[in-house]
């Protein structure tokens, strides 16, 4: 797993965040250093799966990158097939050298689909969205996530991991402090941080946790119950 250094030099010009060859050749560590609970919150993901999993059907990661979830999951015990898709080709060829390399031997497709855009979720018992909806555009969240609902079959579930924004001002700020403690404890830098937020600015739109719930509310879901909550960090389950 290569150190992420994307954002160590000085930039002239800080342009927006890209899941480019850069970013996948990285991403592992990213993740690892600016997720909190990263780990755990992977493991909860693969437990939670396992109960709603059936037979027959498929589990989607919408936004899969280097399918990390997918390895996770290897030892369902449930024949069910693999689907990842993510908009970074990039992404998805580390994603299957990652799966290569620790010898996946599940059924899997890898699609490679801008998902602000027509795609399909079919015949699917879990779909998975890890930091995936805090990118795509408001406008275009309410198509997405009916897309979703409607792929689900009944009883199936949705795990939502997301950034959130209180409605508090303040403790908006103290989060953001706390969150970005974090990561100097990771090893970031105050220039690496400063710069890493101006190129999410008007990449990376979180909700509120309120929004998110009416808008899977919105899209059909049944039940929504938070699993995870670490400051400005939210894990959501939904039911179909």
């Amino acid at each position: 797993m290569s150190s992420d250094q994307l954002f160590a030099e000085k930039k002239d010009l800080v342009g927006n965040f890209a899941f480019d060859r850069d970013a996948a050749l990285v991403f592992d560590d990213m993740l690892t250093r600016s997720v909190p609970f990263y780990a755990e919150i992977q493991r909860m993901i693969g437990e939670i799966a396992a109960d709603f999993a059936v037979d027959g059907t498929n589990i989607y990661d919408l936004g899969c990158s280097l399918c990390t979830t997918f390895l996770q999951l290897q030892r369902l015990e449930r024949e069910v097939t693999f689907i990842g898709i993510d908009a970074s080709a990039e992404m998805l060829e580390q994603g299957r050298q990652n799966l290569d390399h620790h010898h996946f031997s599940r059924p899997y497709h890898l699609l490679c689909q801008d998902l602000e855009q027509s795609f399909t979720v079919e015949n699917a018992s879990v779909a998975i969205l890890n930091l995936t909806l805090q990118f795509i555009r408001p406008l275009r969240r309410d198509a997405f996530m009916r897309t979703v609902a409607e792929g689900l079959n009944k009883n199936g579930c949705l795990i939502l991991v997301e950034k959130v924004l209180s409605d508090e001002s303040l403790l908006n700020r103290l989060f953001i402090k706390y969150y970005y403690e974090l990561k100097k404890r990771n090893g970031y830098s105050e220039l690496e941080i400063a710069q890493k937020r101006e190129a999410l600015e008007n990449v990376l739109i979180p909700y509120q946790l309120c929004e998110n719930e009416e808008l899977l509310q919105r899209a059909g879901f049944r039940s929504v119950e938070v699993f995870f909550k670490w400051y400005n960090f939210c894990g959501l389950l939904a039911l179909k």
